[in-house]
């Protein structure tokens, strides 16, 4: 199983490596690549169309500004697209982007997560593949018991 991330520019890398961690903290093989809807929109067309021929299974996507890759890459494949608004230099505090992919037209579904949430992209992103996947889903259910154990932890400091 195999997860695209993409992204508009080599700045939002940053914000999107923590997809790449956690994903591969899961044992879940990525594909990175940078495809910009407004700058290389014939490798937006080819990436888009073929991602699910090449094996893909989910892809995320992340973008900041206009954001139009997420929604773009949506329109022209069958696979699950989960975008992540990026608060960009250009970006007018992040809205911009978190409205661009989330304002998606009926039949063209793009899940969204918080600006700049390329973690969250990641673990739902595993969610995803992990109904389909009994080992990626005990893995799921391991990571959502060390979340608890955390929690649990904290509290145990705050009664003594």
């Amino acid at each position: 199983m195999k997860v695209a991330i993409v992204m508009g520019s080599k700045s939002d890398l940053p914000v999107m490596q923590e997809a790449i961690d956690i994903l591969k903290s899961f044992g879940i093989s990525t594909e990175v690549d940078i495809v910009s809807a407004h700058r290389t929109p014939e490798k937006l067309v080819d990436f888009s169309s073929n991602a699910h021929l090449r094996g893909i299974n989910v892809i995320i996507a992340g973008a900041g500004g206009a954001a139009h890759l997420p929604g773009m890459v949506a329109a022209m494949s069958p696979l699950p697209v989960i975008g992540v608004p990026v608060k960009s230099s250009n970006s007018i505090d992040g809205w911009d982007s978190v409205l661009s992919i989330l304002q998606m037209p009926g039949g063209v579904p793009v899940a969204t997560v918080a600006l700049n949430g390329a973690k969250n992209a990641g673990i739902l992103a595993a969610q995803i593949l992990g109904s389909q996947n009994p080992e990626i889903l005990q893995k799921i259910v391991a990571y959502k018991n060390e979340l608890k154990d955390v929690v649990l932890k904290a509290a145990e400091t705050l009664s003594h």
